[in-house]
């Protein structure tokens, strides 16, 4: 098994240096787990801030040679669980396939006072073929 923590620069970049992005444990057949740290995004409302985010996920997963449908757990924290409804109605837009395991919290503010919303996955990548 290996192990390697990375931002990719492909993507969008973390908001403090003090930490990776993605935690990558791959396996000996080539099978991988990656662990995406939580993601913040700008944006006025929670439709717009959860839009954002799941487009930086999409990119840190693709730089790993994964995609949503990757995705097999998310954990979502709302600063309001009244919006999950919008919050909702944008996943179903990224989230089309069998929906991942999931835990949605409600927590009372974020590390970035402007963030109404921050989501964190995990995804499993398949061996090469």
């Amino acid at each position: 098994m290996r192990i390697t923590l990375d931002s990719p620069p492909t993507a969008p970049q973390p908001a403090s240096p003090y930490y990776s992005q993605v935690a990558r444990v791959e396996h000996p057949d080539g099978s991988a787990l990656l662990f995406v740290s939580g993601q913040i995004a700008e944006g006025h409302t929670m439709a717009e801030q959860t839009r954002g985010i799941f487009e930086a996920l999409e990119a840190l997963l693709r730089a790993h040679g994964a995609t949503l449908d990757h995705v097999i757990n998310i954990r979502s924290y709302l600063t309001d669980i009244d919006k999950l409804p919008e919050y909702g109605a944008v996943r179903r837009e990224f989230l089309t396939g069998t929906p991942p395991t999931s835990m949605t919290f409600e927590a009372s503010r974020l590390f970035r006072p402007e963030a109404l919303i921050e989501i964190e996955v995990v995804a499993a990548v398949p061996a090469p073929h």
